[in-house]
């Protein structure tokens, strides 16, 4: 069976709000700076 109007909705705000605290995560400093160091160390490996 398919989703009700209601659990478009609910699902829908639950998928939003997951992307945003994801969003959050990634954008701060000590997550950028670990992202950085990682895609930093891999280029001198393929270097």
């Amino acid at each position: 069976m398919g989703m009700t109007t209601a659990e478009y909705a609910v699902g829908t705000i639950a998928a939003a709000g997951f992307a945003g605290l994801l969003y959050k995560i990634v954008t701060s400093p000590q997550v950028r700076g670990l992202l950085v160091g990682i895609i930093r160390r891999a280029l001198q490996l393929g270097g």
